[in-house]
């Protein structure tokens, strides 16, 4: 329970002059002038007894100061007997001065507590010894409040000048400072220790206001009271109030309402192991003004509860002195703003709480992960944030996934050159790297002939000219395609050769997408697809421009044990692909668009503004013969950025009104016998060649697409 062996500090003398030694002192306001033109002030958390880093950090910062929030290192030899266990574990985790080697050594499950303690050794958690010795001396002139993890006996130590060390000064609720920098008169308020409300009332090992043991420490009710009370003491409105503490203003209510009860300008103070500093302030943060309040308001609550359960036994052993003190911290508990309008103390409305817009806050990451530095200069504070932050380069290693949250594009198989496929329902074997790494031109160069009488293979080359399947050893005229029988593919030039692929390259690899997201479609719909399926004839007795391939003829897995069985097509496969009956769902975030006057993508995409961010695929479909670049999809990633799409219908483009609407989820089909839209699947609308074969097929009834509007013709090709 809280002790009355000190009492509080009642001089109201602001004097410049150190602390008297001795358990009774008065409030220290010694200032120090750094600098009256320009100064900057280097702000750390967590240096964790790391201490000859404080002047490597001064010097790369150019910092005229330090302020420290806590967890300085502050132990010293003898410390080592009075940590708890679970305390010792937790600062050889963190200690900045063991290796990982080491660490993970003496916190392996194998090490009892026994074992690490006799393992470590002071020099391992802190360097303060050498501090205190003079074998390292600071810089500049470091202020600091006691953190989580400290020895309260050296604290006390601190405290009465019983060690002294030169540039090092502990800032806590009866010792302030005010420095002289830069235009700005800088009062430091310090509250140190971690925030326990349930042990507020607990001196533990400390005496008088401060309270620790087992090597930690905790802020205690009456540390409150007595920091109000010093900031009462020496109050000056010519100053701006800075108020260190090492538990955060921005989770804890009550360290909030000190802050208003303070008039602190800012506020800095520690973080969880953060790898950011953040700034901020409540207005930033809060929606509103009750936001605010409500914060205020949990802490309130949380200490209330302890308070209503140990308020007996407190006003039983507490002095006059400490009353004061704690009706002071009170005081801060019962600091919440009233609404805004509510009437106040003369009938007049609430006003807003200056703080909630004028206070700034920094929470800061550890010392080994970032740093914020004040610069001061001509009356004006900035700051200057630097953090580690997290390390993503993972990301560039990480494995691709089929799609992302923001599109419903479908995963289709690579379109480089594969293996044949066979009619036969035998599996070809896989290609070896040499013959993958060939282009498709090289590879059908350097293809032997087939013997005579064998029956020739159909394979499927992305983006290149696919052969039709075969009979007899013929082909099928008018594609364009060498056939095995008559003139060989040795006998043409190149030239010839890659002039037909590139004019047909854009077909026929629209063609393939389409097969292989129509065979997906047919698998997740159970249809069989063992067996082989007849080839339809024309009535000279060739093939058919369409031929399907059965899955039994698609290539197995590198390394599959099941030579025999039927396998799927796979994502990752650059085999032939097996045609489907219909396409996939349209990506519902699609806008169709109808051109007055021609418009190129990028045209297009500059058409929607601030919209074209989320645009994914602008989409012209190819099959709209007559009026090219005057039919358009605009795929968005969501659904937001398509309605801010929406919004450009009735915008001038090119001279002209777009119309711009959203399209249907469902690709329409024309089901007159495999007639997509405006293009057959042998060649362009008004093929003779194309037209007939289908008609003598049994493939198609009439000649053409029904009627309809713009945006029905270009579906099926979208």
């Amino acid at each position: 329970m809280l002790s009355n062996s000190r009492p509080a500090s009642t001089s109201a003398n602001t004097a410049s002059s150190p602390a008297p030694k001795g358990p009774a002192y008065q409030v220290n306001t010694q200032t120090k002038l750094i600098d009256t033109v320009h100064g900057r002030i280097l702000c750390i958390a967590d240096i964790r007894g790391r201490l000859t880093l404080l002047n490597d950090l001064a010097r790369d910062t150019n910092a005229k100061a330090i302020i420290h929030t806590g967890d300085f290192g502050l132990f010293e030899a003898s410390s080592l007997d009075r940590i708890h266990d679970r305390t010792l574990r937790h600062l050889t985790m963190y200690s900045p001065l063991i290796s990982s080697a080491q660490r993970n050594h003496l916190l392996s499950p194998d090490n009892t507590p026994a074992a690490i303690r006799q393992t470590l050794s002071i020099s391992m958690l802190t360097e303060f010894p050498l501090l205190l010795s003079g074998q390292i001396k600071l810089q500049v002139p470091v202020f600091t409040v006691a953190g989580a993890c400290e020895d309260i006996i050296v604290i006390e130590k601190l405290r009465t000048s019983a060690y002294e060390i030169e540039n090092l000064q502990i800032i806590d609720e009866a010792t302030t400072r005010c420095l002289d920098i830069g235009g700005v008169k800088l009062r430091l308020l310090g509250l140190g220790g971690a925030f326990v409300p349930h042990k507020m009332f607990d001196n533990g090992d400390g005496s008088a206001t401060i309270a620790g043991g087992g090597g930690t420490m905790w802020t205690t009710i009456l540390q409150i009271g007595e920091l109000v009370d010093t900031a009462q003491r020496v109050f000056d409105p010519s100053e701006t109030r800075l108020l260190i503490t090492h538990a955060s203003p921005g989770r804890e209510g009550v360290l909030a309402s000190l802050a208003l009860v303070l008039k602190a300008d800012l506020t800095i103070s520690a973080g969880l192991h953060f790898r950011y500093a953040t700034s901020w302030n409540e207005f930033s943060v809060q929606g509103d003004f009750d936001g605010f309040r409500h914060k205020l308001r949990v802490g309130k609550e949380s200490f209330d509860k302890v308070w209503d359960s140990v308020k007996g036994q407190v006003d039983a052993v507490i002095d006059e002195h400490q009353r004061v003190l704690l009706d002071k911290a009170l005081s801060v508990i019962e600091r919440v703003p009233p609404p805004l309008g509510t009437p106040g103390p003369g009938g007049v409305p609430a006003a807003e709480e200056p703080a909630w817009k004028n206070c700034w806050n920094w929470n800061l990451c550890d010392a080994a992960y970032g740093s914020l530095v004040l610069d001061i200069k001509e009356g004006r504070v900035s700051s200057e944030l630097k953090s580690q932050g997290f390390n993503f380069a993972y990301r560039r290693t990480a494995t691709p996934t089929a799609g992302t949250p923001s599109s419903v594009k479908h995963s289709l198989p690579q379109t480089t050159a594969s293996g044949p496929v066979t009619n036969s329902g035998t599996p070809a074997p896989p290609q070896s790297a040499e013959k993958r790494a060939q282009t498709p031109a090289q590879q059908k160069s350097a293809a032997p002939s087939p013997p005579p009488g064998a029956q020739p293979t159909s394979g499927h080359v992305s983006g290149k000219d696919t052969p039709r399947s075969q009979l007899n050893g013929t082909s099928t005229p008018g594609n364009g395609v060498a056939s095995t029988s008559g003139v060989s593919d040795k006998e043409k030039s190149e030239k010839e050769r890659e002039k037909a692929e590139k004019a047909k390259a854009k077909r026929k690899e629209k063609k393939e997408r389409d097969r292989a997201e129509r065979e997906k479609e047919r698998e997740a719909a159970g249809t069989p697809a063992d067996g082989e399926k007849k080839v339809p004839l024309t009535k000279s007795g060739k093939t058919s421009p369409e031929v399907d391939v059965s899955a039994a003829a698609l290539s197995p897995r590198a390394g599959s044990d099941n030579a025999e069985g039927l396998l799927s097509p796979r994502t990752d496969s650059t085999g032939a692909r097996t045609p489907t009956s219909k396409k996939p769902p349209r990506n519902p975030w699609t806008l169709f668009i109808r051109l007055p006057n021609p418009a190129n993508e990028t045209e297009l995409r500059e058409f929607f503004g601030d919209a074209k961010n989320g645009i994914t695929r602008v989409n012209f479909p190819s099959s709209y013969g007559g009026r090219n670049l005057k039919i358009a999809y605009v795929e968005f990633g969501d659904e937001d950025a398509m309605k801010a799409g929406l919004e450009k219908h009735g915008e001038t483009l090119n001279d002209g009104t777009p119309e711009v609407k959203q399209a249907d989820r469902e690709p329409r089909e024309y089901h007159g016998g495999g007639f997509r839209g405006g293009r057959g699947r042998g060649g362009p609308r008004g093929s003779a060649f194309a037209t007939r074969g289908f008609m003598a097929a049994g493939l198609m009834r009439g000649g053409g697409p029904p009627s309809g509007n713009a945006e029905r013709k270009a579906n099926g090709d979208a």
